[in-house]
């Protein structure tokens, strides 16, 4: 990613590193999540906690950039997949952020704000699986999966994130290929 002027300041001027990630991931709506909190539970999922998060997204040319801003999780995310109706790769460019920061008004001043995105999510772990249970201001409650390579390959966590998708008891019809943004832009 060729950093804008604003943010190859904040990264030169230590006041975030970002991390590059590779993700498979899929999100799907949440109909009924009996299914999914019984494999939650028979896997022993660690479960992070319950964070209400805002997440700004912002004008760029491409790919989507967002700060997120929560009680446990708040970071600058910048990444690039496609939106295919299949568990799908993401490049991901984080950077965690201290929370209560005025990087959201600076990236406002400078980008134009895209979205907002408001939602209250349960976060789980299962090893190198996050898996997020979302209930989205304005469009109803989904499921997310995103495997994480973490130095691992990219067909293991595809092959994690297929095998969560089937867990679940979620086909690619069921799957929502577009982002929250997207989403939030179409009721518009």
């Amino acid at each position: 990613m060729a950093l804008n002027p604003v943010l190859r300041l904040m990264v030169h001027s230590r006041i975030m590193t970002p991390m590059k990630l590779s993700i498979y991931e899929f999100k799907a709506r949440l109909e009924n999540d009996v299914r999914v909190r019984a494999a939650l539970k028979k896997l022993r999922a660690r479960y992070v906690g319950m964070d209400h998060q805002v997440d700004t997204y912002f004008r760029v040319p491409a790919g989507r950039l967002k700060i997120r801003e929560g009680r446990i999780e708040n970071a600058l995310v910048f990444y690039q997949r496609s939106n295919a109706k299949r568990a799908r790769q993401s490049k991901v460019e984080l950077a965690r952020l201290q929370r209560r920061n005025s990087i959201r008004a600076v990236l406002t001043s400078a980008l134009g704000v895209l979205a907002v995105v408001d939602k209250r999510r349960e976060i789980y772990f299962v090893g190198n699986v996050k898996i997020h249970l979302d209930r989205v201001r304005g469009l109803g409650k989904f499921v997310e999966v995103e495997a994480i390579a973490r130095g691992g390959s990219l067909a293991k966590v595809r092959g994690q994130a297929r095998a969560f998708q089937k867990l679940f008891g979620i086909s690619d019809a069921d799957i929502v290929p577009q982002s929250y943004s997207d989403l939030i832009l179409r009721r518009r």
